[in-house]
């Protein structure tokens, strides 16, 4: 095979004029002149140094797996895909597609168009990709880029190691939790003894190259050599500044100012702060005179959607773009007509703690290995400049080597149902990278034990298996299927795609209309509900822009939705699940809805303790407020705030917020919930009132006759 694989790296190598009628091997037709405008680009990468070793090592590794270690922006993201194709057309692609694994959706669609750009194909026929809401790949697809939890999810479905000749697991030291459960999952499948003998590459920064070599048992290792041109010297500052944005916002204008040459890259902790950012040198840019056009100014975090393909299209190759950004272009994202790079040195990151079961945002500094990649951003030849606002001593003092890994900091449930899924009956025997805590993996198993989605022998149920099927938390999960019993469909179809979209507000109302607008979306029966208005609100209005921008919406988020609920909808016609009409706004369904979503949230539920808003938690003694953006806290005085309240999110913060709130009434709490859930409560008055509500209810009930409907209804049936 290592003639054919060098007959066809001559063939497309070939210069046209050397070459006229060479053919493209994916699909038969003639290579454009664009195919060798790319070509030269793709051979002055560093990488391009190493594409026979590559593929030397890829054919004769003993393990079946290759390691490729090299540098941000040498090109490992978008060539090693290609000769992995190469690798497999010549093989005759004997199990099946190569598949790429990105751990951002939004990198793998714009890898998907670089790409089949560079190879001369057709997006969506032999190059494709798959994100949530989007699948673009067809039968022809040989190529496919795919978020990494949409692959996790498919080798959860499988009892092998999934259909592919070639895997590959690109930016392993993002320390996702999808890539870091697959290469545990996949390191002692023994590729060489699978039929098709498939082969699986494992591509990251050189500061992770050590542990994954230990990990893959001495696989062999592909270096790229650094990239020529000379690296940025870093000019730190004194002191940390007091406002990051407006920091950062100066050292773009006195480099607009200067109208030196290159993209700018700056790097803020949050989206809040690149929002800020944005809107305050789109509005500074505009009062400046420059010689030719005004910089751009343009975000990029998941946020964006399909807004994200501005940063790569050169509409105006004379402009400059300022790109502000955060931890997700440390490796994901290469601009390599970036000169100049700001960074705060800060990142703002979700912390999951199981103990009291809730996610603290966490700023804190990056780690070594990302500052590097970042200041490496700015090398060229000359190289460029790289700003660090922060002092050298706070990168050597306070930065840790690497990146935390996301499977010790994030709610391992959807992780445990999906070793369940796998049969691996105790996910503590699984391998990984680093080991979640003990305690992380009990809280997980407890809950979903709760929810009913385990048996008695711990192992999956019939509900749990159902639950699995869905890219959604457990606890949503089984609050949508809580509707097929409640004839509430319709509705937590919607809510569940609004609750797992982006953030519907992009910032606090900034004027009076704007308010009034939005308070005019609110619901009197609380925020989820608000949820549900604003989408039908926004479908009634056409999806439109305007509308969305008039009340401060996220027109992406809210067109994610839109798809995701429609991918919702179509899995559950496709496992037979029955659906309702819909009744939004009828007291029957209010109740339906609040019965479904306690019967897969009651673990989140919290009671005023004394008529002002101060709520205690059940699970555990913390007392938290009402999110300012909760619809109860709009109301005018005198109004009370609810007594007993289902919440989304409990954030840890200084204000210890409940987000996504609505009422409920304890007796539907005493009604759905596990009673084992409610007994093993910590002590506390409000689990007194339950069990003294339990007890009036059971007593209320001998009274009745055994066929007589209680009021709220009768116990779920799906726990």
């Amino acid at each position: 095979m290592a003639s054919q694989l060098l007959r066809l790296a001559e063939e497309s190598d070939a210069n046209p004029e050397e070459s006229e009628l060479a053919v493209n091997p994916f699909d038969g037709l003639p290579f454009s002149s664009r195919y060798y405008e790319l070509l030269e680009q793709r051979r002055a990468l560093p990488i391009w140094a190493t594409r026979f070793t590559f593929l030397e090592q890829l054919e004769s590794s003993p393990s079946g797996v290759v390691l490729v270690s090299g540098e941000p922006g040498c090109g490992k993201s978008t060539q090693i895909p290609q000769w992995c194709a190469e690798f497999a057309l010549a093989r005759g692609f004997q199990k099946g597609q190569v598949i790429v694994t990105q751990p951002y959706p939004l990198a793998a669609l714009s890898l998907a168009q670089r790409v089949a750009d560079e190879m001369d194909l057709t997006l969506g026929h032999e190059v494709g990709y798959s994100i949530p809401q989007e699948d673009c790949t067809g039968p022809d697809t040989l190529l496919r880029f795919c978020w990494d939890r949409l692959l996790l999810q498919e080798v959860a479905s499988t009892r092998g190691a999934g259909a592919w000749d070639v895997l590959v697991l690109d930016e392993a030291q993002e320390r996702s939790v999808a890539s870091d459960l697959l290469q545990g999952l996949l390191r002692d499948t023994r590729l060489r003894n699978l039929p098709g003998d498939p082969r699986m590459v494992v591509i990251t920064d050189p500061a992770l190259e050590s542990k994954l070599h230990t990990f893959w048992s001495h696989s062999p290792v592909v270096h790229v050599p650094s990239e020529p041109g000379g690296h940025p010297t870093p000019i730190y500052r004194d002191t940390v500044p007091t406002d990051r944005v407006r920091a950062a916002c100066q050292a773009v204008l006195e480099l607009c100012r200067e109208e030196t040459p290159g993209d700018v890259l700056v790097y803020l902790p949050s989206e809040e702060e690149i929002s800020l950012c944005c809107e305050s040198l789109s509005k500074e840019v505009g009062t400046l005179v420059f010689r030719g056009p005004p910089p751009q100014v343009l975000p990029l975090h998941p946020g964006c959607g399909q807004a994200v393909q501005d940063v790569y299209e050169d509409k105006d190759l004379s402009a400059r773009k300022v790109v502000v950004t955060h931890w997700l272009a440390d490796f994901s994202f290469s601009l390599s007509s970036v000169q100049h790079v700001i960074d705060s040195g800060l990142e703002l990151r979700s912390v999951y703690n199981p103990q009291i079961r809730a996610e603290s945002q966490v700023l804190r500094p990056i780690s070594k290995c990302q500052a590097e990649a970042r200041q490496l951003r700015a090398r060229g030849s000359p190289p460029g400049s790289c700003l660090c606002l922060y002092p050298k001593s706070f990168l050597e003092l306070d930065f840790p080597p690497l990146p935390q890994p996301r499977l010790c900091e994030e709610n391992l449930s959807p992780l445990v149902l999906l070793l369940k899924r796998r049969q691996i009956a105790e996910p503590g025997a699984c391998h990984f990278l680093d080991r979640p805590s003990p305690e992380a993996l009990m809280q997980a198993l407890e809950d979903l034990d709760y929810l009913a989605a385990l048996d008695d022998d711990g192992n999956l149920s019939d509900l749990g298996i159902i639950i699995s099927e869905f890219l959604l938390p457990p606890e949503l999960a089984k609050a949508l299927l809580a509707s097929c019993e409640f004839d509430c469909v319709d509705e937590m179809l919607t809510l569940a795609a609004m609750l797992t979209a982006a953030p519907g507000y992009t910032h606090p109302p900034r004027c009076a209309e704007e308010a009034a607008l939005r308070r005019a979306l609110e619901h009197a029966d609380g925020d989820h509900s608000s949820l549900i208005q604003v989408y039908e609100d926004f479908i009634q209005n056409g999806a439109d822009k305007a509308w969305c921008k008039a009340r401060g919406l996220n027109w992406a988020a809210l067109c994610q939705a839109q798809k995701l609920r429609g991918e919702l909808l179509e899995l559950m016609q496709r496992i037979e699940l029955p659906l309702s009409q819909p009744a939004f706004g009828s007291e029957q369904n209010r109740r339906d809805l609040q019965k479904a979503l306690v019967s897969g949230y009651f673990l989140k539920v919290a009671r005023d303790t004394d008529g002002t808003g101060n709520y205690l938690l059940l699970t555990h003694k913390h007392v938290a407020q009402l999110s300012p953006y909760c619809c109860y806290r709009s109301r005018r005085a005198p109004a009370r705030p609810p007594q007993w309240v289902l919440y989304h999110n409990f954030f840890i913060s200084k204000d210890n917020c409940l987000s996504i709130v609505s009422e409920i009434q304890p007796q539907m709490l005493v009604e759905l919930a596990p009673p084992y859930f409610l007994s093993n409560l910590p002590p506390s008055e409000s689990r007194d009132l339950l069990n003294q509500l339990r007890d009036e209810m059971a007593d209320s009930s001998k009274e009745k006759e055994p066929s007589s409907t209680q009021e709220f209804g009768d116990p779920c049936v799906l726990q």
